[in-house]
């Protein structure tokens, strides 16, 4: 099996990038947490969040139709309310149409609208891209490979099984950077069209834990994410 995996890292190592996973942001240090915020300050939160989503989402749906106009640019946007989900956002697909989630820790863990415009871009944007998709596609194509290179070194029938799993692992994991980039610049973009500071609300990097230069990681450096909003927004 470590030969199989030795392989199979080189051969995907080598191919050009093509996916990632969508998923949100990793866990904020938070400076106040939604389970100590009182229910004033959670409504208040919640209000600006509102402001926010009625400012945001119609940019991301006239970049999504500008782009894509054949794509279901009609998002919804909701909150999962439970206090006890850790902060996240993230981007999926219900019967065909886009669904941003924010959860309730995250919007109140926010230090700024910025913050939840520049994430609201972000989550659209991978809609836009059409990076669900992508993702899935070549998740499948690398188990693909993972079993054929089993096949070929001579695994048996449990090892072409786990080098499929690991195929389709590395391949979503492999390209997933290429992905948040991406997401990162356009949805910059989208927040300043709709009026914020996106560089300000990328500041929300510098309060996550860097996940630096890792193969098999999901995110990019936090630097590197910096860079590519810089870049988008011409600054």
């Amino acid at each position: 099996m470590t030969r199989i995996f030795a392989v199979l890292t080189l051969l995907l190592a080598g191919c050009a990038p093509v996916v990632v996973q969508t998923g949100g942001p990793q866990t904020v240090r938070p400076q106040q947490t939604s389970r100590t915020a009182t229910a004033a300050e959670v409504q208040r939160r919640l209000d600006s969040f509102s402001g926010v989503v009625r400012r945001v989402e119609p940019v991301a749906e006239s970049t999504c139709r500008a782009r894509n106009p054949r794509m279901n640019c009609d998002f919804r946007i909701v909150v999962d309310q439970s206090r006890n989900a850790p902060p996240n956002a993230y981007q999926t697909v219900e019967n065909g149409r886009p669904v941003l989630i924010f959860t309730l820790p995250l919007i109140v863990d926010a230090q700024n609208s910025d913050e939840l415009a520049f994430i609201m871009g972000h989550e659209a944007a991978h809609h836009i891209r059409g990076h669900i998709p992508r993702a899935q596609a070549t998740a499948t194509a690398g188990a693909a490979i993972g079993a054929i290179l089993a096949t070929v070194v001579g695994a048996d029938t449990s090892g072409v099984d786990t080098a499929g799993q690991l195929g389709g692992f590395v391949g979503s994991r492999r390209f997933s950077k290429d992905f948040e980039l991406q997401a990162d610049s356009l949805g910059a973009q989208i927040a300043q069209r709709a009026g914020f500071n996106p560089i300000r609300g990328a500041e929300y990097f510098t309060r996550i834990p860097d996940p630096g230069n890792r193969f098999l990681g999901s995110h990019p450096p936090n630097a590197d994410r910096m860079d590519a909003v810089r870049r988008s927004v011409g600054r």
